[in-house]
């Protein structure tokens, strides 16, 4: 069934991009077109209703960063989020990252059942870290949640759909002075927040149309919202048409112009680090399950890879042992000498035999090219201590989910992966 679903979603994506033909595909196209006219005055009535207050929307007392896109997947927001927690954490801040968790395995029904109704001052989220320790493994965190995790020291990893909920539990058993939101620029329930949008240079907004018949999540205008722009994916080409069209719907943000820059390879059994240098000349096959496999492939014959056999799958798709030993067996046989795949796939790749070729995963970081000191000065004014903020939690709320009376931490994070 689940193999089913991801060819769904496969050849769906393959349609959405062109990348499919026929009478099939047509049609499929003209059908996902109707449903996108369906789907913009929907978006566009729900940013309105919380913008009018007429749904609610919550501030409390705690500095709060989203990293987001206009588009689904393929900006590269996860190095983006990394650097930022990073940053801040070097800066002696307490962070936490809240994540949806896409694609994770949920918890028992009976565990959301009881969690229901013990209400929201019993609310336990699910912690992948507390930043000393990693508690839940990929498959019940998510890819994206599981990677930061494991990079990123003293820094908390929450995940879970109820992230005004999760925030205020890393508030009070945590004490994190700031929360970045992972895929946060469509969750409208946390405002008084600082909104960082990646846009990408080789595909801006996508095919240009609205879910399900493009990869836009919301109308272009709705960039307005944002108070940083990052592009993503800057070769040093000249972008003055981008920008240009960027400052049609937003004339105020910083726009900043961003590389993610291979630093190593690492291999995925023995963990050892190789240099850049090792990819030149060398015959490699490529697996990857993201949303843009082509920008992934096309980095590594930038940095001098002869790829001779690729295979791409759904974005986040979970791989086979059966999967991955016959993609090895069919890399041997086109002579390739390694298989590459990116770090996000790395943590879903079962390793439970030996591998027939080595098996790396290129480390990439984000790198900024321009718009470094706007970035810094737009981030400091946001986290200095005179900033004010005003809380929209009623008293009796504040009362019950910042008492301190509570079980230890660590108690708590164990209890969360009970069950699992």
């Amino acid at each position: 069934m689940a193999r089913w679903l991801d060819n769904l979603e496969q050849f769906a994506v393959d349609v959405i991009l062109e990348r499919r033909y026929g009478k099939r595909a047509t049609i499929f196209r003209w059908f996902l077109s109707f449903l996108s006219w369906l789907y913009n005055p929907i978006v566009r009535l729900r940013v309105w209703l919380y913008k009018k207050r007429l749904f609610q929307s919550h501030e409390f007392g705690c500095l709060v960063i989203s990293v987001g896109n206009l588009t689904v997947g393929g900006t590269g927001k996860t190095p983006v989020v990394e650097k930022l927690a990073k940053e801040l954490a070097s800066a002696g801040r307490k962070v936490a990252i809240l994540s949806r968790g896409y694609k994770s395995i949920p918890p028992p029904l009976w565990q959301r059942i009881i969690s229901a109704f013990k209400g929201d001052k019993e609310f336990i989220p699910r912690i992948v870290s507390d930043g000393q320790k990693i508690y839940l493994d990929p498959k019940h965190s998510g890819d994206e949640p599981y990677m930061l995790a494991k990079n990123l020291k003293g820094v908390a990893v929450i995940t879970g759909k109820n992230r005004v909920k999760s925030g205020l539990w890393a508030i009070r058993n945590m004490q994190v002075d700031i929360l970045i939101l992972d895929d946060g620029f469509q969750y409208l329930p946390l405002k008084e927040r600082l909104d960082i949008v990646l846009i990408d240079r080789e595909a801006p907004f996508g095919n240009r149309h609205l879910l399900p018949r493009g990869m836009l999540r919301e109308p272009k205008d709705h960039l307005k919202r944002a108070d940083l722009i990052f592009i993503t994916k800057c070769d040093g080409s000249d972008l003055s048409s981008l920008k240009s069209e960027v400052r049609k719907f937003n004339g105020h943000a910083p726009i900043i112009e961003c590389v993610h820059k291979p630093k190593y390879l690492f291999q995925i059994i023995t963990r050892k680090k190789e240099p850049l240098e090792f990819l030149k000349g060398l015959k490699v096959a490529a697996i990857s399950g993201i949303a843009q496999p082509e920008s992934f492939e096309k980095g590594l014959k930038k940095l001098g890879a002869e790829i001779v056999y690729s295979k791409y799958f759904a974005d986040h798709h979970w791989f086979t042992e059966q999967e991955i030993l016959r993609f090895m067996e069919r890399s041997k046989a086109r002579n390739a000498k390694a298989v590459i795949t990116t770090e996000k796939d790395a943590v879903r790749i079962p390793t439970c035999r030996p591998f027939i070729l080595p098996f790396f995963f290129l480390r990439v970081e984000i790198e900024m090219l321009t718009g470094k000191e706007a970035f810094q000065s737009t981030l400091f004014d946001f986290i200095s201590p005179g900033r004010k903020f005003r809380i929209s939690y009623s008293k009796k709320q504040l009362a019950e989910n910042f008492q301190l009376s509570s079980p230890s931490l660590a108690g708590r994070c164990e209890k969360t992966s009970q069950g699992f």
